[in-house]
């Protein structure tokens, strides 16, 4: 049974955390704080591993890139902040995009819907 849920493509609201303790510290800074624009290059020197490893071990062990596991955190705590009734532009701006746009589009890359939608489907 065991093998069989593993073989299961990943959930698009699941996050595998890495088991590397400098990468899980990476992790759970950012998940501390899903708006923290370091690169790559920052984060890995922050965590005392080289770039390279830090993007060959993030996919290994977690299933994404970095910089799409960054983009998961970011979207869960979207999810987070519009259940708790905070505006699209207060979580795009709390989160670290650019503008509200580039929010939305992630969002309903991701989603199929935009932020709006996701919480009102029934609205006109």
């Amino acid at each position: 049974m065991f093998d069989e849920i593993s073989a299961l493509p990943p959930s698009p609201l699941g996050l595998a955390l890495p088991r590397d303790p400098r990468l899980l510290r990476i992790a759970q800074a950012l998940a501390d704080d899903p708006a923290n624009g370091r690169s790559l290059a920052s984060w890995a020197a922050w965590a005392a591993v080289s770039p390279r490893t830090l993007s060959r071990r993030f996919p290994l062990e977690t299933g994404l890139s970095f910089t799409r596991w960054r983009q998961h955190v970011r979207l869960l705590r979207a999810l987070e902040m519009l259940v708790a009734g905070q505006s699209v532009t207060a979580i795009a701006i709390d989160l670290g995009y650019d503008n509200v746009s580039a929010f939305i589009a992630m969002f309903r890359r991701t989603f199929g819907v935009t932020p709006t939608r996701y919480v009102a489907p029934d609205d006109p």
